[in-house]
């Protein structure tokens, strides 16, 4: 889940902070400007692991900062394929359930990665499983399509509700760079902007075998929600 990424960079060190040790003013800038930041093809960098090396301070004309050219290790969150995490449910709709870990709320599990067969309740804004599908009829055309699911009874159904915790595998990740542009025309009309804008980084996942899903599927216990929200800070602490 998470790994060491090396970082080669530039910073600068305000004249504000020049009585401070240099490695400390260079952990405190590098901290501020990587945390909780998203590098393209590389992860979500949640804290500075160690400072590697820091070149002598150099005075550049036209400003009173010191440039220093640092390699330094940064925590980088960044799943690999075919992991299992612990994910708890934040919502639900027709495409899936999106999931969050405390500190990164950007996956999501797409209905076709969803135990069949599965269908999503209006009524309830969750999708359920049917673990006992209906015995289709003679008739060759009948199948267990969601209109036909939705027609189960309640007390059949395996509700994935909002807040479980759930184990996850993840199957891909995606890097979105969606930088602004001049606007789109079209027959002489602009053209507005469609969709929300996109998470610069998404993790997709999937409870479709055996062992994944809501833990109490498998337990017949909750799992304690506290670890998920605390993953983050107990990753800050180590």
């Amino acid at each position: 889940m998470f790994q060491l990424s090396i970082i080669k960079d530039t910073l600068s060190v305000h004249p504000s902070n020049f009585g401070v040790p240099p490695d400390e003013a260079l952990i405190a800038e590098i901290n501020k400007k990587y945390a909780n930041r998203v590098l393209h093809d590389l992860g979500l960098c949640v804290c500075l692991f160690d400072l590697v090396q820091a070149g002598e301070g150099k005075v550049r004309y036209g400003d009173g900062f010191l440039w220093y050219k640092v390699v330094f290790r940064m925590v980088v969150f960044r799943p690999f394929t075919s992991e299992v995490i612990i994910a708890k449910v934040k919502s639900s709709d027709e495409d899936g359930i999106r999931l969050t870990i405390g500190f990164f709320d950007d996956m999501h599990i797409p209905a076709a990665y969803l135990p069949q067969p599965s269908a999503f309740d209006p009524n309830e804004r969750a999708h359920f499983w049917l673990p006992s599908p209906p015995s289709p009829p003679s008739s060759p055309s009948h199948t267990t399509s969601a209109p036909s699911l939705l027609d189960s009874l309640v007390s059949s159904r395996m509700y994935i509700d909002q807040g479980e915790i759930l184990r996850v595998r993840v199957e891909a990740d995606q890097f979105c760079d969606d930088e602004p542009g001049p606007q789109k025309f079209v027959e002489g009309v602009g053209a507005e902007a469609k969709g929300r804008v996109r998470a610069p980084y998404n993790v997709v996942c999937s409870i479709a075998e055996q062992g994944l899903g809501p833990v109490a599927w498998w337990t017949g216990e909750t799992e304690d929600t506290g670890d998920v929200d605390a993953e983050g800070d107990a990753m800050e602490e180590g």
